[in-house]
């Protein structure tokens, strides 16, 4: 518990990230994932929270929320930087993290005959250059 003149555990987040020049936007992120892993943990202390809790709520993040994956790694960091330079507890490497999926890029392009439709429209000037492109 702490003492009743101390800053309470996100006004020491915030100060921790404006003594290392954060952006606002970071801050704001990282102030939210705390809270949000405190909120999820049933508001424990992070000082009573470890390795397992923080993948229990990334694999929650993954799963049960369907985050993208940068999400979830901006909630890492957020944790990750709590633990490091706010409650000066070095976390051990968290494995067994279910991963958030990252989407399949597709390329989209057309087939040849689509790009002969398209070609087969247009004269001139337009035709010399699509048919460039």
């Amino acid at each position: 518990m702490q003492s009743p003149g101390s800053p309470k555990l996100l006004d020491q987040v915030r100060h921790a990230l404006r003594l290392k020049h954060y952006s606002l936007k970071t801050e704001k992120s990282y102030v939210y994932y705390t809270r949000d892993f405190i909120l999820f943990h049933h508001k424990h202390h992070s000082k009573e929270m470890g390795a397992d809790e923080i993948r229990t709520y990334l694999t929650h993040l993954a799963v049960q929320q369907n985050v993208a994956a940068s999400t979830q790694n901006v909630a890492l960091s957020a944790l990750i930087f709590l633990y490091r330079h706010v409650l000066q507890f070095e976390l051990p490497y968290i494995a067994h993290i279910e991963r958030a999926k990252t989407p399949e890029r597709v390329p989209v392009v057309f087939t040849c005959s689509e790009v002969k439709a398209i070609l087969s429209q247009l004269d001139g000037v337009h035709h010399l250059i699509a048919s460039l492109l």
